[in-house]
């Protein structure tokens, strides 16, 4: 079941996202708790993106009530974003760059060392010739894993990504899961959306669905 208000990494009541007038997100009630790995559903248009920018401080709240790492929307978006982690469609890395180098630049902007890189990319099985291809070209699987290897590195403690699946291979994507998996484990919360339909519950406890800007469907 989900958590209340006071266990609550994400905590939104009634929140109203509305760029340009248009409410993308329309009454949004959700909470989300420490080390959880929940997937958004739903149509495009649903709000999954919004609702993601939301909690990232990108988007800002319109109306209702919604906090992130204990931390209020409505005043202090800035804060929130030093702790959270978000990737889009774009990954966000410099193509130029190898994958140790993109991981590298990452650390030196919160002052993690070389071994702390070294045992990320490790960890993302970003290793030997791999972690010194440019990542323009790696391949989509592993320009993935690179950019959330960014986010470990950088200590996100929740990570908050659009369409992760996206364009991997059915091998990038089992990865790309036990990742997921792995960094719930250790206390991240993961959210992201998804048009894929999962059978295996230990991979996807919880799946939210939204329709319209509202949360229609929550099972845990």
């Amino acid at each position: 079941m989900p958590v209340g208000s006071s266990g609550s990494v994400i905590h939104l009541r009634d929140a109203v996202v509305a760029p340009a007038g248009f409410p993308a997100l329309a009454g949004a009630t959700l909470d989300v708790g420490a080390g959880e790995l929940v997937a958004l559903r739903g149509a495009n248009g649903a709000g999954k993106t919004t609702l993601l920018r939301l909690c990232a401080g990108l988007a800002p709240l319109a109306r209702g009530a919604a906090s992130v790492l204990g931390v209020d929307l409505a005043g202090n978006r800035a804060t929130v974003r030093r702790s959270v982690g978000f990737v889009g469609h774009r990954n966000g890395l410099y193509g130029e760059l190898t994958a140790r180098e993109n991981i590298a630049f990452v650390a030196t902007l919160v002052g993690a060392t070389h071994d702390e890189v070294e045992v990320v990319l490790d960890g993302f099985g970003l290793v030997g010739r791999l972690a010194d291809t440019r990542a323009s070209a790696l391949s989509a699987g592993q320009r993935r894993r690179t950019a959330l290897a960014s986010l470990a590195i950088r200590r996100a403690r929740l990570w908050l990504l659009d369409e992760p699946h996206a364009a991997l291979d059915v091998d990038s994507r089992q990865q790309l899961d036990r990742v997921f998996r792995e960094a719930t484990a250790s206390g991240v919360t993961v959210v992201y959306t998804t048009h894929e339909r999962y059978t295996d519950s230990q991979r996807m406890p919880r799946t939210i669905t939204l329709d319209a800007g509202r949360v229609v469907h929550d099972h845990a």
